[in-house]
């Protein structure tokens, strides 16, 4: 059997992190469900949207066998057939699907231990993938132009998805997606969401959008240079080379264009930017940090938040969010609202913030002024459980332990900083941990 790590990476935007920083389903806010079209969604990779009204929840289950899954396909061509998709398209992929327990394995993998965001931004904001992310600025130049125009998304944040999502693709997943999707949607643990993405990926080769044998992707479903679900695909896909097709896998121009009009779709700024680093007081009231904490430009600046290069803020009549991801001690953030469309392509703020960095470094800006700190302990999930269990018998409610460090967790955290009389920066430092009796585990 292959490395099943080696399989990991394209789901979540190039990273287990991602999947990690999913944010937590046992508290509902802003922050853990975002809209698109009016429903609640959560996000398990790049455009791998589950809509929590229909999903079921995971839960514990054995293993699809072999005879459950030949049985599966029978019943699902009669469901295919009478969603439309030809007879044809059946017969040619669907009636051909095998099972793939590796993808099984996959969906019930959980990360062992929490990844400091100073590890995941170091990995993936590299002085390599900013050379080659100008350079694809400059060999496309044309392109861009034209879909800049068309769509309003500057050109340096499709290249940043670009390079997230498959590094500027050069992979873009190696399983059948049909294979993949029949396995989920036959598998009990979430077949409602898997069910209706193998309906879409067949109503894609209905289109003729690919040949079935040249259809693959991720172990989730997650197709071509940006990593489209077939429903994500289906929305926002366009053809913009002009051969008639919305080729995702082959066409730089028709994946470029329909990440730009995914973005346009999930509320894109045309004028606005992502966010920048920003510098704080030493008195600075770290329980206003998050997400769900927006204030005006105005109101950062009576608090004493400065650009990074200690110059003032911009005086513009908008809202933001600051986030502190490796807590006091690393940089800082004000997020603004294209911040969140980033969000609803992938829930994991890491990765939002990745994104808007790289951006801006693949369009000549520069490096963080304050990188953030490397030595951040490293917790295994039980470790993760066992602080939220202790967090709620504190009295600081953060919902049901699930083991992910999401924001009721770090809001927790910062309260019971704050309680103790330090600084609350919701960041689970040494000094939190030995308090809570949590034994630290560094790199």
């Amino acid at each position: 059997m292959k490395n099943l790590r080696s399989l990991f990476p394209v789901i979540c935007g190039m990273s287990l992190v991602a999947c990690a920083q999913v944010a937590e389903p046992n508290k509902i806010d802003a922050q853990s469900t975002p809209q698109k079209n009016q429903s609640v969604q959560t996000t398990t990779s790049a455009n791998t949207t589950i809509n929590t009204n229909t999903v079921q929840a995971p839960v514990a289950a054995p293993m699809l066998t072999q005879k459950e899954f030949a049985a599966c396909l029978i019943a699902f061509s009669a469901k295919a057939k009478a969603a439309g998709i030809s007879q044809n398209t059946i017969n040619s992929s669907l009636a051909k699907a095998e099972l793939n327990t590796q993808v099984l394995e996959l969906d019930r993998k959980q990360p062992e231990f929490t990844t400091s965001f100073a590890d995941y931004f170091n990995r993936r904001v590299t002085e390599q993938r900013v050379a080659q992310g100008r350079a694809l600025l400059i060999k496309h130049k044309d392109l861009f132009a034209r879909v800049e125009q068309e769509y309003g998304v500057p050109a340096a944040y499709l290249v940043s998805f670009w390079g997230l999502e498959t590094n500027f693709g050069s992979y873009f997943g190696n399983i059948p997606v049909v294979d993949s999707l029949a396995t989920l949607a036959c598998d009990a643990r979430r077949s409602t969401f898997f069910t209706i993405e193998l309906i879409n990926a067949l109503r894609i080769l209905d289109e003729g959008a690919i040949a079935p044998n040249k259809m693959k992707g991720s172990w989730a479903g997650a197709m071509g240079h940006v990593q489209f679900m077939p429903s994500s695909f289906l929305k926002n896909a366009v053809d913009f080379d002009g051969d008639h097709k919305r080729d995702l896998w082959n066409s730089t121009p028709d994946a470029m264009a329909s990440a730009a009009n995914f973005l346009k779709n999930l509320g894109w700024q045309t004028e606005g930017r992502w966010g920048r680093e920003v510098k704080l007081p030493k008195d600075f009231p770290f329980l206003e940090a998050g997400l769900k904490n927006n204030k005006s430009i105005a109101e950062w600046t009576k608090l004493g938040v400065t650009r990074a290069d200690n110059s003032p803020l911009p005086q513009a009549d908008m809202n933001a969010s600051l986030l502190v991801p490796s807590g006091h001690e690393g940089p800082a953030f004000l997020v603004y609202d294209n911040f969140n469309v980033i969000m609803r392509w992938n829930r994991s703020e890491f990765y939002a913030i990745a994104v808007g960095q790289l951006a801006d470094q693949i369009a000549g800006g520069g490096k963080l002024l304050q990188p953030p700190p490397i030595d951040a302990p490293r917790l295994h999930r039980d470790q993760v459980i066992a602080l939220q269990q202790k967090l709620n018998n504190k009295g600081f409610n953060l919902g049901t332990p699930d083991g992910i460090l999401g924001p009721a967790t770090r809001r927790a955290i910062g309260e019971f900083q704050h309680q103790q009389g330090m600084i609350a920066d919701g960041f689970p430092g040494t000094q939190v941990l030995g308090l809570l009796g949590i034994k630290v585990i560094k790199h």
